[in-house]
């Protein structure tokens, strides 16, 4: 079976890029019928569960495209006291879905633009069940809501004769550290701690990451000669000028398979 060579760009932003140097068959080639494509929508992936490797790297594209560029976007890390645990994933997300509602109202009021999230599900199971323990949340969030506001929502809807409603348990909110990874950084940490499931939602306002690809850039031998050398990365900013690898170790990925040979991965950030 002939295989080729297909180049794919993913844009993120104005900062943040990745490429994909990869392998694929004659008759996806001829299918194709054309050596450069137009610019089009990456597809969301099905399964949105964050130790999937496909939903954890559109995850991770979605993050730097919407908040990377966010000098004031939030990082939200909200728990749950033991009074208000929910029984199950499902509840816990409802909340978490109300919660939002309410920051999306506050922010209306406010006269800010619309909110836009990325929501991250997080907990474990117990031995031999499928109960959900620790259950908590993180959210990556548009800026412009005082930091205090957005913490103190963390609340029940008030009862009869409160002030205020009860507080459903611990809630902070930080900044969003940018570095020259984009936010890759904070997205690796929520994926790897604890070794437990996540599960993530966005709202429907996000910018949705656009691919291009280009079937005549690159061949075969190249791809297997620079598998073997692994440049550094002065190579690869003279292949795509204006950027660079986010960093030597994780900026730049080769993998083998036995049926479609290596390919490469990159992840790049524009040069100031």
């Amino acid at each position: 079976m002939r295989t080729f060579i297909r180049e794919k760009k993913i844009y993120c932003g104005k900062s943040y890029r990745e490429v994909d140097i990869f392998q694929y068959t004659d008759a996806q080639y001829r299918a194709t019928r054309r050596t450069r494509s137009k610019k089009v929508r990456e597809s969301e992936p099905k399964q949105k569960n964050l130790n999937d490797i496909n939903a954890r790297r559109y995850f991770i594209q979605l993050g730097n495209l919407n908040f990377g560029d966010d000098p004031d976007a939030l990082h939200v890390s909200a728990t749950y006291s033991p009074k208000y645990l929910p029984a199950t994933v499902e509840d816990a997300e409802r909340e978490a879905t109300n919660y939002l509602r309410r920051i999306s109202y506050r922010r209306e009021k406010e006269g800010l633009p619309p909110l836009k999230y990325l929501l991250i599900t997080s907990y474990t199971t117990k031995r031999n069940s499928d109960t959900p323990v620790r259950i908590h949340h993180h959210i990556v969030m548009n800026g412009g809501l005082d930091r205090d506001v957005v913490e103190e929502l963390w609340r029940k809807r008030k009862r009869k004769g409160q002030k205020k409603g009860d507080r459903i348990g611990f809630c902070n909110a930080d900044r969003l550290q940018a570095d020259e990874n984009g936010i890759a950084a904070l997205c690796v940490y929520l994926v790897k701690q604890s070794g437990g499931k996540k599960r993530w939602t966005s709202s429907q306002n996000l910018e949705r990451p656009t691919s291009r690809t280009n079937d005549g850039k690159y061949n075969r031998r190249q791809i297997e000669k620079w598998a073997r050398e692994r440049p550094g990365r002065e190579f690869w900013e003279k292949k795509y000028p204006g950027w660079t690898l986010t960093d030597e170790d994780y900026g730049i990925e080769y993998k083998y398979n036995d049926f479609t040979g290596w390919s490469i991965y990159l992840k790049l950030r524009k040069k100031e």
